[in-house]
Parts: structure tokens; sequence; C-alpha cells
């Protein structure tokens, strides 16, 4: 082992026959740089830096892309038509990179292991930072399960439930993604970092064969142009008829994009455990501009071209008592309406590794939330320890607990409870991207009283604060509104929906009464700008980044990653 200096920056102790192998490793204290660069700590309350910058890039551009897209957009289609997606899924990831780069300044300057809950605490309130976490963390065991769920529904496709209980196969799913986040950062950096470009890859290769249909390469020579835009429309009317029933579409398109959405800022949940995170950090909060243009903006235009938003493949997709499965996703049907044989099956089982991928992540993001809220304090301590390989196996075991909601699903009856769920889960989206966009109101308010420049900021969000204020007013009007169809003459159910209504908006009086009961409680107040805390743990990340930028350069020639990754992968990304 050697000895890292962080003031010469040498090692002593290190051969240079270890150097040129790449055997070196480096020690400040109870801190190390292993032999592969994963900066770890020898204690138990830390999470170990293990992943990589390819990691990182890879769950920044495949953390959103799941059943919201592949599906989701299916049910949007057929209640709003394609015009609408095609505004709202532009305008939503608009909003959303507006987000991203909020969470990507503050992440940028201390990438702790607390996530932005304890950013919401260390610039606004301690009593904000206690309601998003836990608002975070409800979210994640909520969807998990609904992930799983999916899951077993994808799989009935090729067995039927008379054939194999789906049960069965969501005990299979939840047993395998437990066992992937016990063993540790390492192994769930690089199976994530291969199952999201499997899916970007899948996405990519459906991108460009909507393109191929769209203009009459598919086997039926027909090109579709732009002809379901003039029959049967652009823009289906809901609950209402005329041009106000158009306009509830597209709000209602809104909302839809917005769960499709949901998921992209798990990046600030990595931060803790990204090696060199002031360089990875702004680079994947980059990538998601590109990511939000070309895979869902060209993603949704295209099927607006293939897919009539009133195709009977499509028509249980808008209805509210259906259950969400595979053949819901509008690829699917585009393929059908072509003529290609097999193919549907194929990307059946796509949307099979897609949702597996995605409660695996949801999975590590719930544990690793309430690992941050003990660590603020907000849980019970124990649930901030960690074993030798990093992993808060507490936080792990508790959040897995939850996962057992997926059993719920077995029942017919329960999909109707469960699919509630989901409504749940967007609202608690909301009220995380609004007290990001909060937080990072106060963060840049803070660091200028200060006396912080932003030449001494390793990322800066490029709208600033004014771009903050805006996507704070429009997430707060979507969360208001979000549910306006419980309040609307509906004929399914009447004046008045109350399940759509208590669950769509069960998560904003939870939001407030966690505020306020916290500040109740403890007597907290707010920060005042001159007295928000921006040095406090600093010192040691300064430290793991000078001792893996000191490894990086002892290994100059070693490459991150495999030939194949380096050779057929890297260069489309």
């Amino acid at each position: 082992m050697a000895i890292f200096n962080r003031k010469s920056g040498s090692s002593d102790g290190v051969s240079p026959h270890d150097q040129e192998m790449g055997k070196t490793e480096y020690s400040t204290g109870e801190m190390q740089v292993s032999n592969d660069g994963f900066v770890h700590h020898e204690d138990n309350t830390h999470l170990h830096r293990g992943l990589k910058s390819r990691h990182i890039t890879m769950i920044a551009i495949g953390g959103a892309i799941g059943t919201g897209l592949i599906i989701g957009t299916g049910k949007a289609l057929a209640q709003s038509g394609p015009g609408s997606i095609l505004i709202s899924y532009t305008l939503v990831g608009l909003l959303v990179y507006v987000v991203m780069c909020a969470l990507g300044e503050m992440a940028a300057w201390l990438p702790n292991g607390a996530g932005f809950a304890g950013y919401a605490t260390r610039y606004v309130d301690p009593a904000l930072g206690f309601a998003l976490g836990y608002t975070y963390w409800f979210k994640y065991i909520i969807i998990t399960p609904n992930q799983l769920t999916a899951a077993s529904l994808v799989i009935q496709e090729w067995k039927k439930p008379e054939e194999v209980n789906p049960g069965v196969f969501i005990a299979v799913f939840m047993v395998v993604i437990i066992s992937i986040n016990y063993f540790g950062i390492k192994f769930f950096g690089e199976l994530e970092f291969w199952l999201s470009s499997i899916k970007v890859v899948t996405i990519v290769g459906l991108i460009l064969l909507s393109f191929i249909l769209a203009v009459g390469g598919g086997p039926n020579g027909q090109a579709t142009g732009f002809k379901y835009y003039k029959n049967p429309g652009g823009f289906k009317p809901y609950i209402m008829s005329g041009d106000a029933g158009k306009f509830l579409g597209f709000w209602s398109s809104l909302i839809n994009a917005v769960f499709a959405y949901l998921g992209t800022e798990l990046i600030g949940v990595t931060v803790g455990e990204a090696q060199n995170p002031r360089k990875t950090i702004p680079r994947a909060i980059k990538l998601t501009f590109y990511r939000i243009l070309f895979f869902y903006v060209l993603s949704v235009f295209f099927l607006g071209m293939l897919v009539p938003y009133n195709s009977p493949e499509l028509g249980f997709a808008a209805s509210k008592k259906a259950g969400t499965k595979a053949s819901a996703s509008p690829f699917v049907v585009a393929i059908k309406l072509a003529g290609i044989k097999h193919l549907p099956g194929i990307i059946n089982g796509a949307i099979l590794l897609f949702t597996f991928s995605a409660a695996n992540s949801d999975l590590y993001i719930a544990s690793r939330t309430l690992y941050g809220l003990a660590n603020q304090g907000h849980a019970p301590r124990f649930f901030a320890w960690t074993d030798k390989r990093g992993v808060p196996v507490p936080a792990l075991g508790f959040s897995a607990m939850f996962c057992m909601l997926a059993f719920m699903n077995v029942s017919d009856d329960a999909k109707t409870v469960f699919g509630y769920f989901v409504n749940l889960v967007t609202i608690f989206g909301l009220l995380t991207w609004i007290s990001l966009l909060v937080t990072h109101i106060y963060f840049v308010k803070a660091r200028r009283a200060q006396g912080i420049t932003d030449a001494q900021m390793p990322y800066v969000a490029p709208f600033g604060m004014i771009g903050s204020y805006i996507a704070l007013f429009f997430c707060c009007l979507i969360a208001i509104t979000k549910n306006f169809s419980a309040f609307t003459h509906d004929k399914e159910y009447g004046n008045f929906d109350v399940k759509n209504f208590i669950t769509g908006y069960l998560g904003i009086p939870l939001y407030l009464i966690m505020i306020f009961g916290y500040k109740f409680w403890t007597k907290s107040k707010g920060i005042p700008p001159a007295e928000a805390d921006f040095y406090t743990g600093k010192d040691e990340i300064d430290r793991e980044e000078e001792a893996f930028l000191a490894h990086q350069a002892a290994n100059a020639g070693n490459e991150d990653g495999s030939w194949f990754y380096r050779t057929f992968v890297s260069w489309l990304f």
C-alpha cells in the first residue's frame, strides 16, 4: 500500500514496476483508492465511490428509459393525439433539463452521500430536507413493486396467468434485484451500465425503424407521413368536445409526460458513489439534454406518424380500468400495423429487460435515499451503517420489504387499487422537482451572499436562478392541476372522482405536514443565505478527488472499460 501525500501528490513505498503495472493503492487516513480506481473508506458509515465515469454516463442516459417511454406513450397517444404528445413531451423535457442543471450545480460543488435532501437541509431548511428525503423515498418504495408487476405482466405474453401464477415471477425478480443491490456498488454499476446500454441501443433501433416505416420502408410499402394528423387528427378531445376538449387532452398529455420523465433526477442519488464526481456529474447532466431531444421527442414524433390515436390496439390503454400490459406499447402497435412478423415478440422481450433494469435501479435509489436520511439524523441511525463494501445493508433490507406490495397484483381486484399507487408516484415526483428548484434558488442566493463566484464553481446551471423560478412555476401549476379530471364531468365516474382526487393529491398535504410538523417538533428555522454551510465535508471530497486523480495519473495507460465497450459502444454515446 502506498501512502498518498496530498501536498506533494507523491506516493511513498511504491516500486516503479507497480506503478507501471497499475498496482498502486493510495490512502489518506481511512480512505483508500484501490487498484481499479475505486475510492472506499475503512469505517462503516461511508458509501464507496465505485461508479466510474462510464457508469454515471450510462445510468444518466438510461435512467428514465423505461415503461414510461416504451409503454406510457401509448396511453398518452390514445388519450390526447399525436400533436398533443409531441408538444407536451418537448415542453416537459425542457422543464426536466432545467431541474437537472439546477441539481448538477449543487452536486458538482458538494457531491456527498446525503443526496439532494442534504442540499435542502444545508441551504434552505432542515424541515425541507426532511420532507424531500421522505417524499423521494415514498416514491421509490411504491414504484419498485410497480416495476416488478410490470415485468410479470410482460411475461404473461408468453405464459398466461392460468399456466403460471404471476406471483412466481414477481418473487424471482424480487430476489434477483435484492441480490444485485447486495453485491455492492461495483457489481451494480457494471450490470446497470450494460443494461442501460442495451436499453439505449434498443430505443435507437426503434427510432430508426419508426423512421423507415414512416417513409414507406415497411413490408406493406405504405408511407404514412402525417396522414394521421389529418385523419383522425393531431389533437384528440378529452372529456369535453371542441377546442376545450382538445386543450384538456393536451393538458392530460402533459401529466403523462411528467410520469415518463420521472427518474431522470436519479443522477443526484449516485453522486455519493461516483468517482471524480465534479467531472462526471456535469458531463452526465449535459448529456441529459441530448437524451431528451433524441429519445423522447423523436420517439413521440415518429409514433404520431405511425399509429392513429383511435387504433383498436391502443383502445384499452385509454381506459381507466384496464391493467398495464406490454401490448400497450405503441412501438409494438406500429410494428403490427406495418405487418412485420416476429418482431413484436422481440420488442416485448426488450420491454421485460427495461422493467427489470428499472426495478433494480429503483431499489438502489430507495436504499440510498434512506441511508442519506439516516446520515442527516432524519431516520434511525442504524440505517446509515454500511458493510465493508459500502453497501447500506439495513437501509437496503428495509426498503426491499416494500417490494412485497407487488404481490397485491396477483389478484385482479388489487390491480385497480395498485394502479392508484402510480398516481401517488407522479405527485411525489413533482414535489421532488419543486423541492430541488427551491433548493437551487436558495443555493444561488447563498453563494452570492458569501462571495462564491461562477468562476469558482465546477459547474453552473446555464439558465441560472431565473430558469429555476420559471420551472418552479410550471411544476407547481402541473402539480395543482394534474388530476383535473376528478373535477370534470366524466361518463365513467360522474361529476367527481373521489379515488382519483385522493390518490392524486394525497402527496401534497403529506408533504406540507412533514415540513411544518418537523418545524414544530424540532423548532428548526430557515437558513439565512450568509450562514449557509458550503464547506463542511468539502475537504474530504477534495482529498478523494486528489487521490483519484493521482491514481489516474499513475495509471494513465489503462483505459476505462472493456475492449468491447471501447470498440462497439462508447462511440455511440
